[in-house]
């Protein structure tokens, strides 16, 4: 979805007249005119709501972990990088084989990209594939330099209902209105909260020199992300970016649009310190 389109949406509830029913202060029930969402599930202190028609689920946080990984720059064997390789978990760390790619050759080392633009560089993946590429080919996995996602925490990937790699929501940053749609494109670690991102996705939502390695310059507020679960049955991977807008545009209006977002974005939750963004420091502790 374009940021015109969504900041005309965010900026424009109050003159299309939805009110905002907050229902106790448990806040159970989110309202504007038609369109209902319940508090469906909680995950680490952050709670989830559910649209009555089941077509979108959305949350609030405040938390926020920059993710480098599928970009074809992200880690460096001299650390030069987007992201520091202690966050890949190389060369420390067993699990580092689940964010670079190993070499065919040596499976006990990170495949070196051979030719290029970003030869010399480790080929880092993301649990969303272009199946059509091979396994070396920087082309196979989802650009966090270039692409808008999100990632799943292992342990939310694993709850029921909250949809699958590849489908795809909105984000509206709810301090400067600024928006962008977005694919689910990686899983991440067990213990993580919601609100990691990619650098894209960071940028798009109004994040200054935004880095994997310390974050946005400055702190971004709260985020509302609205999931459609089960969309990368409607539209499969691979998009580009201007398929990922259009898809999620669509999807959003057909879920009620302005009405719907109304209802998703009257309310805060409690979250971390407003704007306690963090680095990508640590974000692949296992």
């Amino acid at each position: 979805m374009s940021n015109s389109s969504l900041r005309h949406f965010t900026f424009m509830l109050a003159v299309l007249g939805f009110g905002i029913s907050l229902i106790s202060a448990g806040v159970p029930e989110l309202q504007a005119g038609e369109f209902r969402a319940k508090a469906w599930k909680k995950y680490r202190g952050t709670r989830i709501y559910m649209l009555q028609d089941r077509s979108a689920y959305s949350y609030v946080t405040g938390s926020m972990t920059i993710d480098a990984d599928g970009a074809p720059n992200a880690y460096h064997p001299k650390n030069s990088g987007l992201d520091d390789l202690a966050n890949a978990g190389y060369p420390r760390q067993s699990w580092w084989n689940t964010v670079l790619v190993s070499d065919p050759a040596d499976l006990s080392r990170p495949y070196i990209m051979k030719s290029g633009p970003y030869a010399g560089y480790y080929l880092s993946m993301t649990t969303l594939k272009d199946l059509r590429y091979a396994e070396t080919d920087s082309r196979r996995y989802v650009d966090a330099s270039r692409i808008p996602y999100i990632v799943f925490p292992e342990t939310f990937a694993a709850m029921d209902g909250v949809g699958q790699i590849g489908d795809y929501g909105v984000a509206v940053n709810l301090d400067n209105g600024s928006s962008s749609g977005f694919v689910v494109a990686d899983i991440g670690p067990v213990r993580h909260p919601l609100g990691e991102i990619s650098i894209a996705l960071a940028t798009r939502l109004g994040g200054k020199d935004v880095s994997a390695r310390t974050g946005p310059s400055r702190p971004m507020g709260e985020i509302l992300y609205i999931v459609f679960p089960g969309s990368l049955n409607r539209y499969p991977w691979p998009q580009d970016l201007h398929s990922i807008e259009s898809i999620t545009q669509k999807m959003l209006e057909e879920a009620g649009g302005a009405g719907v977002l109304s209802a998703l974005a009257g309310y805060r939750l409690p979250v971390a310190p407003k704007g306690a963004s963090q680095s990508g420091r640590g974000a692949r502790e296992r």
